[in-house]
């Protein structure tokens, strides 16, 4: 690498020497840009034809560059014709866009470059950073659920959450099962560190041949990011911020205190024991634990941004600070974040840059597991007695299930983590000769999160207490870097055009982590917190770590004839340490697109249906070397219970942690893309279909193995085993514009995707998981062979037994009245294991999306909706119980508790019983559709406006998640969860809305 980085600095110094240095006379070109009303455009390109120095317009239309006089403008924006002006020495230019849409030749950003739209063979969508920094999401990606077409996006509702991103369906089990989030050229496993108004655009690599250039982690899909740089001008000031507050949607009603003491008392009589309860009506209404956590959490958001430059420099700097509490009271999560990019036009030929950020995100935690109690809690129990003391389960006899009060788990659960992220990148572009551009980067992260719990000592019921105090520190950090260099070629002779790219990459990845801990450590501040001061003996830490390293070379061709003819191929080539010394350490990840622009066909060129008509095809194949360091390296454990004795004296003895496969392979993703690309309607209606076929070849498996083998893990990983996921998109755009000032545009996609495993080496033999809240330990998914990634399985439910008599006419003689009866699928009169089928799939089919913008003047409006549907949960709240936990209303109200009293719902006795069992009537439909996102804007008259010397005001409304449609009896349908778990309630975090008054200003 270092010989190689050697080469290309020599090839710098004398590509230096040799430059023509006889540049045309340069002017200054000024003027404004606008629409067909007349309106200001901001935010048009501005390029100097066959290069790639440009500006941007600012807030009024304005521009300045500075240009060869005989050189050529090139005015684009999305949604108009783009326009070649020729300067011939003139210093003034303005420009009116024409009304007709046509942003075929606007660039797309993709991997290592751009491309114009016209240009693109693969799946490629894109979505403006405006569009995303309008929505009340802390978070990026979140911001993207419902506007890209086989895009399935879950969102967790804590605050700071990373949402989970699925690209064309799940491919993998045991690897990296994230996108890979690409940065201003730098490389990231997850974004919650960004700001979204930092966000200038992002594009999603869809298909294998837009990603097969990014071949060692782009076999789950890429996201790019291009954040905000500096445009050219007078300094920009502007401020975004935003006030509001987010409140629970569909919280699920649970018994009151008189129907859970009458439904205790049943489940007592079922048992055998006496009722618990003397007068269930005596208690009431009792306690409502949601109420009683549950508040509606404040969340501000301010942004304040500097852009801005001249002919040589550019500049843009942000400050950013959001603060956002929790739905449960308690929670709360900071983030402060700061970026500043700088570009320099140091020669006619070079122009270097850099772009440092820092984030620092605080955190006040709750217990992971409050929503459990909540659900739990008896409502027979209030919050605090009458002394002021709490409310003590304990004294109600209510058992171990629940033996707890909720305001003490938050009251006394103190847990803070600080997280530290800085992230950079500096570059350095050199104009070679005139067709040739040679580019280097490099760029990092360095990233430290902070976990510290202190536990009190302290006596607040019977079941929540302790003897002694506990302090928790653990650290983690992670270093990460990347060098990239790469070489383009870009030319046009006659009616060809062709780019040829050619790269190298190098990466290190380093994490590390600390734990430990001291008990009886004494609190009167939070500066008192060390681990030094407690008892000495109790002490305890551990620490690991992980080190990859990658080299990478890849090229690419981009030829096009006349607009007409398009062909796209790629070829990398990644190394990956994971696999050293027994495995496929290198990979080669080749794709090919290519594509037909039919309506610049002669032949088209009378007919009136269609303004644009593109057919395009691509193959590709991307890889994920997404697995643990060293899987091939056999490894040992050792523990107390491994001490062997000789002559009376012990020796410490380990065991075989697991078995390893003696070689293993890359997992590989080949895909097939065929798509259709037409405007039609004078170009107001766009639409863009397609179909893929994605398959995960060799997968990285984990089959189950005896446990007499005596290893500590029961599986054994290996490539065993094909995903498939095969599916149709669909994307329709209507857009217009009327003289009056009003416009609008209304965007509708679809994505239909179906998941299988399609081959393992093993045939038939199953992974067994999802065992979440299951209360007799059994499995709730399967997957194998035919089905998809962990499809949900267990017993089918035929009814509820009314009477003994119909319990000892079936094959489940040990049932009670008020129990399950499951279909004896076999035949054989008995209800086991063989009885169990596939009971539903957590994987989406269709997922869908609508978007709508109107402005009319000086007003905005935009809302969207966003669904899923063909998808099923499982509902694991209603059976997660070991005693006498509380139930829903919906159960109670639906309950078996006599014969004929109900053919659905079982008796109250379905905790720890063959009734907790996965079964059909846990599955439950899991599709939704919401209003996402809705937000009325109004920017003051600028007659106004001038007035108090600020070039822009704005204020606005918006509403998240604020209306819910879904037939699912939990929070929330979205529910997430790793391939095999994914779509298990386990008392998930609740969906919430919010609600927002925001203002920006541009100065």
């Amino acid at each position: 690498m270092k010989k190689l980085f050697t080469k290309f600095s020599v090839l710098i110094v004398l590509s230096l020497l040799l430059l023509n240095t006889a540049y045309a006379q340069n002017i200054t070109v000024k003027g404004v840009v606008k629409d067909e009303t007349g309106l200001p455009v901001p935010s048009a390109s501005i390029m100097i034809k066959g290069t790639t120095n440009g500006t941007q317009t600012d807030g009024n239309g304005n521009y300045s560059i500075s240009a060869p006089s005989s050189g050529t403008l090139v005015f684009t924006y999305l949604g108009y014709a783009t326009q070649e002006i020729a300067i011939n020495g003139k210093t003034t230019i303005n420009v009116n866009f024409s009304a007709t849409a046509n942003d075929l030749q606007q660039v797309v950003v993709v991997g290592y470059g751009t491309q114009r739209k016209i240009d693109v063979t693969g799946s490629v969508a894109t979505v403006k950073g405006e569009d995303i920094s309008k929505q009340a999401s802390t978070n990026a990606i979140s911001a993207l659920q419902g506007r890209v077409a086989g895009v399935n996006i879950v969102n967790n509702g804590a605050p700071g959450s990373s949402p989970t991103i699925t690209i064309r369906g799940t491919g993998t089990i045991y690897g990296n099962t994230g996108v890979l989030y690409v940065v201003d050229g730098v490389w990231f496993d997850e974004v919650s560190f960004l700001n979204p108004s930092d966000i200038e655009s992002l594009s999603i690599l869809k298909d294998a041949s837009s990603q097969s250039i990014y071949g060692i982690r782009a076999a789950n899909g890429v996201v790019l990011i291009t954040t905000k740089k500096g445009k050219n001008g007078d300094p920009v000031i502007s401020y975004n911020g935003s006030v509001g507050y987010k409140k629970v949607t569909n919280q699920v009603e649970m018994a009151n205190a008189t129907e859970y003491a009458t439904i205790i008392n049943e489940l007592s009589a079922s048992n055998g024991a006496a009722a618990l309860f003397a007068d269930p009506a005596s208690f009431g209404v009792g306690t409502n634990w949601y109420n009683q956590a549950f508040r509606n959490a404040l969340q501000t958001n301010h942004q304040v941004s500097v852009n801005g430059g001249t002919e040589k420099s550019s500049y843009n700097f942000s400050l950013g600070y959001t603060d956002e509490d929790g739905i449960v009271k308690t929670q709360n999560w900071k983030r402060y974040t700061a970026k500043f990019s700088n570009d320099f036009q140091v020669l006619k030929p070079l122009k270097i840059g850099y772009t440092v950020s820092g984030t620092v995100i605080n955190s006040k935690d709750i217990n992971g597991g409050i929503f459990r109690q909540l659900y739990a809690a008896g409502p027979v129990v209030p919050v605090y007695y009458a002394d002021g003391t709490y409310g003590d389960a304990n004294d109600f006899s209510l058992g171990g299930g629940n033996n707890f009060n909720p305001q003490v788990t938050l009251d006394y659960f103190n847990q803070k983590s600080k997280n530290y992220r800085y992230t950079g990148n500096v570059f350095a572009e050199l104009t070679i000769a005139k067709n040739f551009t040679f580019r280097t980067s490099a760029g990092g992260e360095f990233g430290q999160n902070e976990v510290r719990n202190y536990t009190p000592l302290y006596k607040a019921t019977q079941g929540q207490q302790t003897t002694q105090s506990t302090l928790s520190i653990n650290k983690s950090e992670n270093r990460n870097w990347i060098l990239e260099n790469t070489l383009t070629y870009k030319n046009t002779f006659g009616d060809h055009n062709i780019t040829v790219l050619a790269g190298t990459t190098a990466q290190r990845r380093k994490s590390y982590f600390i734990n430990s801990s001291a008990v009886n450590v004494p609190y009167s501040s939070e500066g008192d917190l060390y681990l030094a001061l407690g008892t000495a003996a109790t002490r305890t830490v551990s620490d690991g770590g992980a080190l990859s390293t990658s080299a990478s070379y890849f090229g690419r061709v981009n030829y096009s004839f006349k607009d007409r003819y398009l062909l796209n191929a790629t070829i990398r080539r990644d190394g990956a340490s994971q696999f050293f010394g027994g495995g496929d350490l290198w990979g080669n990840f080749p794709a090919v697109g290519a594509g037909w622009v039919i309506s610049n066909e002669d032949f088209m060129k009378d007919q009136k249906v269609f303004n644009y008509l593109k057919l395009k095809g691509s193959w590709g194949k991307v890889g994920n070397a997404g697995v643990p360091v060293n899987p091939t390296t056999l490894t040992i454990s050792q523990g107390g219970g491994l001490v062997a004795f000789f002559n009376g004296v012990g020796y410490t003895g380990a065991n075989v942690t697991s078995i390893v496969p003696s070689f293993l392979n890359w997992e590989r993703t080949v895909g097939t893309d065929i798509g259709l690309e037409a405007r039609l309607l004078d170009n107001r209606l766009t639409i863009e279909t397609g179909f893929y076929n994605k398959k995960t070849e060799q997968a990285i498996f984990a089959i189950p193995i005896l446990s007499s083998i005596g290893t500590a893990s029961g599986t054994v990983i290996g490539n065993q085993a094909d995903f498939r996921n095969r599916g149709f998109e669909f994307l329709a755009t209507y857009a217009d514009k009327a003289q009056n000032g009003f416009s609008y545009s209304v965007s509708a996609n679809v994505g239909i995707n179906n998941n299988e495993v399609s081959s393992v080496v093993t045939g038939q033999n199953p992974i067994y998981a999802g065992g979440a809240g299951i209360a007799n330990g059994a499995l709730a998914t399967r997957t194998v062979q035919g089905d998809p990634i962990g499809s949900f399985f267990g017993y089918k439910v035929a009814g509820i037994f009314q009477t003994p008599a119909e319990v000892a006419a079936s094959a489940q003689t040990g049932a009670k009245p008020g129990d399950f009866r499951y279909i004896d699928q076999n035949g054989d009169n008995i209800i086991d294991g063989k009885d169990r089928v596939v009971l539903g799939n957590p994987n989406p089919k269709y997922s869908y999306g609508v978007s709508t913008t109107l402005n009319y003047k000086n007003f905005d409006f935009s809302f969207d909706i966003q669904g899923v549907a063909d998808v099923d949960v499982y509902n694991a709240n209603i059976a997660y119980r070991f005693g006498n936990e509380n139930y829903s209303k919906d159960f109670y109200d639906n309950r078996w508790h006599g014969a004929g009293t109900s053919t659905i719902y079982p008796s109250a006795n379905v905790g720890s019983t063959a009734n907790s069992a996965p079964n059909s009537f846990y599955v439950e439909d899991g599709s939704y559709i919401r209003l996402r996102n809705v937000q009325l804007g109004y920017a003051l008259p600028s007659s106004f406006t001038n007035k108090l010397t600020v070039k822009r005001v704005r204020v606005f409304v918006d509403a998240q998640n604020a209306i819910n449609f879904f037939g699912y009896k939990g929070f929330t349908p979205e529910i997430g969860g790793s391939p095999t778990n994914a779509g298990i309630d386990a008392t998930v975090y609740p969906l919430s809305a919010t609600y927002r008054f925001g203002l920006q200003v541009t100065f």
